[in-house]
Order: C-alpha cells, then structure tokens, then sequence
C-alpha cells in the first residue's frame, strides 16, 4: 500500500482571503497608481486624488487587506487611510523608499463607509508616489 499522498487526499492550506476569493464570495478592489505630491506641512494631510477613493456598496463589508506605497520624494512622508474623513491608519515612507504592509488587524467597514488614501509632507516637498492598497469586498453577513 502506497503511503503517497493522492489527489484526494492532499492537503493544503489557503488563506481565508484567498478561499473566499476563489469561491466567489470576495471580491478584490483595489486603488492604485501614481500620483504626484505637494506637502503642506508634516502636520497637515490632504486627499491625494479622487481615484485613490473607496466607498462601500450597499449590501457590502471591505476590508483593508494590505497596504503598499513608494516614495521618490527626497524627505520622509506618511500616508493615511481614513474612514469617513477620519484618519485610522499611518503609514511613514521613507524619502526614496517603499513600504508593504499586510495588515494583521482587518476590520469590516460598513455599507456606505468612505475609505480614501491621504498624504502628509514637510511643507513645499514636492515628488510622486506610488500607491497599491488592497481591499476584500463582501456581501454583508460573509
């Protein structure tokens, strides 16, 4: 008798945002892309574009599922998430460096919640970054 694993019994391990991704019950979103930046001080941060905006659907949760950013500034800069025009995640970036962060703590943002991505600068710093922020969106209940 043959102590190989067969098809039927091979094992493996997924993530849960894989499973539901495969299952069709997550969908992926995602904003990205790279924007141009103008800091207006270390204590002041601004939306950094209109596509760097989520809003979840009616009948939905997202979560925030990874955050990654490059910075070809010359000076250290931070970005934000916020919900509903309130900050709840800081990410500093390096001057000409980059970030990736899988997020360990994932909350469901309700229906309706506004996710966008923000930018704080030393004053008159001026440069590009690059942003790739991950989300899952589910149907309420999932």
């Amino acid at each position: 008798m043959s102590t190989q694993p067969t098809s039927e019994t091979k094992q493996y391990s997924e993530s849960r945002v894989g499973y539901l991704t495969r299952i069709g019950i997550g969908v992926p979103r995602f904003m990205q892309g790279v924007f141009p930046l103008v800091g207006r001080g270390v204590n002041e941060t601004v939306q950094l574009d209109d596509d760097l905006v989520y809003t979840v659907p009616v009948g939905c949760v997202a979560e925030l599922i990874y955050f990654r950013a490059g910075n070809f500034c010359d000076d250290i800069i931070y970005l934000t998430v916020t919900l509903n025009s309130e900050p709840v995640r800081y990410f500093p970036v390096g001057p000409k460096a980059d970030v990736h962060v899988p997020l360990a703590i994932v909350e469901q943002n309700p229906a309706g919640s506004r996710l966008e991505i923000g930018v704080g600068a030393p004053r008159g710093l001026a440069g590009s970054v690059v942003i790739d922020v991950g989300l899952l969106e589910l149907p309420e209940g999932a």
